[in-house]
């Protein structure tokens, strides 16, 4: 087994839960594993309608560490109107309505997730490739959601769990409490599978298991996740001013290993 660190962050993020083609867009407050299998199958080249191309994808394992949440927003979106109906923009089943299209649309504003993604070797090389030159340029849960750089942190991590908890600089965040006596930080983790020692871990279960990305059949699985709070080294949070040149000197370092 072998792994990649992902850090996903921009002005937007949104990684849609329950809504599909509904006029209310919500968001999950951290990234699913259905969008990030999507970021992975666009980067490669993958059709919508290949259901059975997901299976490559089942293997992998994901690790979100919260740097920082971020803030919702809702955004009063509109389409159309105003025009004769053949002119209106068309709803997903196809068909005119005339009318505005009106959503809101969900938003985390200025989050920032870093992300473990351990799986077998070989998939694990394919995916980091594909990221590296991607087919269709990756997003963060939508089109207009645009990542920043660095985007893939490290290639090849042998542990990445372990990079999160002790090697990526940690992005600010306000809310974030101060060290506590033993020189830590406490920052939010999400697990599939949590640590041995994680007794307090929350369990919640979310529906983002991809079974199929086609534009009018979309189904997901249930999967259970466990919530914690992880005491990180507090020389990893680092300040806004010199963050970028860190991840980018942690990232040229991990790529050149």
């Amino acid at each position: 087994m072998s792994g990649l660190v992902l850090r996903l962050a921009g002005p937007l993020q949104s990684w849609g839960e329950r809504s599909a083609f509904t006029p209310d867009r919500d968001t999950a407050p951290f990234p699913t594993r259905s969008a990030l299998i999507g970021m992975f199958a666009a980067a490669e080249g993958m059709a919508r309608h290949d259901t059975a191309g997901l299976e490559r994808f089942r293997a992998l394992e994901f690790t979100v560490r919260v740097d920082r949440p971020g803030t919702r927003l809702v955004d009063y979106h509109t389409v159309g109107g105003g025009q004769p109906k053949d002119n209106t923009a068309a709803t997903s089943g196809g068909s005119n309505k005339g009318a505005a299209v009106i959503t809101r649309r969900h938003y985390l504003t200025d989050a920032v997730f870093v992300v473990a993604v351990t799986g077998p070797e070989e998939s694990i090389a394919r995916i980091a490739g594909a990221l590296h030159q991607p087919h269709w340029s990756p997003y963060l849960g939508r089109r207009s959601c645009v990542p920043d750089e660095p985007l893939l942190l490290h290639p090849h991590a042998p542990d990445p769990a372990a990079e999160l908890l002790h090697h990526v600089p940690l992005s600010p965040d306000p809310a974030r409490p101060m060290p506590t006596n033993d020189g830590t930080v406490p920052v939010t983790f999400l697990w599939e599978h949590p640590p041995v020692e994680a007794d307090g871990a929350d369990s919640l279960t979310v529906n983002d298991v991809p079974r199929s990305f086609a534009p009018h059949g979309r189904s997901h699985d249930r999967r259970r996740l466990f919530r914690t709070q992880e005491h990180l080294p507090a020389h990893l949070a680092v300040g806004p001013h010199s963050l970028h040149r860190q991840l980018f000197d942690y990232a040229t370092k991990e790529a050149a290993a």
